[in-house]
């Protein structure tokens, strides 16, 4: 573990395992500001300029990778994050990021290990309410990348005479326009990319019950794993994977189950990362039939 100014933010905590990179700030949080191969480009996306206005105060974007509550509201869902983090060194390749209570009455707090080699990283994400009365809340973490395009897999593709009922919801917002061309809807898989000239935000959700998501920038392949409780109760119409758009920005969230937490009460999501270099055509087309055969 050591500190380095990244992205403005000085004493931010950098873990390296010879082949990849973790960047957490310490200065607000707890947020993710970077993941990658050493030496090579950030996973994740920065979008400073991006911010809303709350009664709880000013909540800004800045990018990477945040912990949030659902179902989205305002202002519990904002409440700003730009106080000082802990951060403990938890072993040799292993930090947690551990926030004071926000406006909101939750303590968030990240963990983050990897591997002695690889790019495989453990996330694991957690939400205490400091209330002094329950709260009823999913954990919500959101992705911010810049560019590409974003790929949920769809269960096994089978014809109407082998399977008479549903197999997932696919959830909408008022402003969802399934016309646009920056959604692909496939047998296999859903994907959503970027338009620097689309402005106009677009969102998806769907109950993901293959338990990965990925996304793809250049010849790069981040893949998220990250669990699908079957008979739990999942915000938004029931959902565990959810994708918003606008111009360059593009967040691929994650969602945990509703939970009623009593004062001092926790709940954790985890997530487990992977980078894969050299993907083309071909080599995506190979990743994403093999993920969606084995779940």
């Amino acid at each position: 573990m050591e500190r380095v100014d990244y992205l403005g933010f000085p004493d931010s905590v950098r873990l390296s395992n010879g082949d990849i990179e973790v960047i957490v700030a310490s200065t607000f949080g707890p947020r993710i500001l970077h993941y990658g191969f050493v030496g090579g480009p950030n996973t994740f996306g920065f979008f400073p300029e991006v911010e809303a206005d709350t009664s709880m105060g000013k909540w800004r974007a800045v990018g990477g990778h945040r912990l949030w509550m659902a179902p989205e509201s305002s202002p519990r869902s904002y409440a700003p994050d730009d106080r000082p983090v802990e951060v403990e060194e938890t072993g040799a390749l292993n930090v947690k990021v551990t926030a004071l209570p926000d406006a909101a009455g939750l303590e968030k707090s990240i963990a983050i290990g990897l591997l002695p080699s690889g790019s495989e990283v453990e996330v694991k994400h957690r939400i205490v309410n400091r209330n002094s009365t329950p709260v009823e809340l999913a954990p919500w973490v959101l992705t911010i990348v810049d560019g590409g395009t974003c790929v949920v897999p769809l269960e096994p593709y089978r014809s109407h005479g082998e399977c008479l009922l549903p197999t997932q919801p696919l959830v909408l917002w008022p402003f969802t326009d399934l016309s646009d061309p920056r959604f692909a809807l496939e047998a296999r898989t859903i994907r959503v990319s970027t338009d620097p000239l689309s402005d106009e935000p677009q969102k998806i959700g769907i109950a993901n019950k293959r338990e990965w998501a990925g996304y793809l920038r250049d010849d790069t392949l981040f893949v998220k794993h990250y669990p699908y409780l079957e008979g739990a109760v999942y915000p938004d119409y029931g959902v565990n994977t959810e994708i918003f758009v606008k111009g360059r920005f593009m967040e691929l969230e994650t969602l945990g189950p509703v939970q009623r937490l009593a004062p001092g009460e926790a709940v954790d999501h985890v997530e487990r990362w992977r980078l894969i270099p050299n993907v083309g055509k071909d080599e995506l087309a190979a990743h994403l039939e093999a993920r969606t055969n084995s779940g």
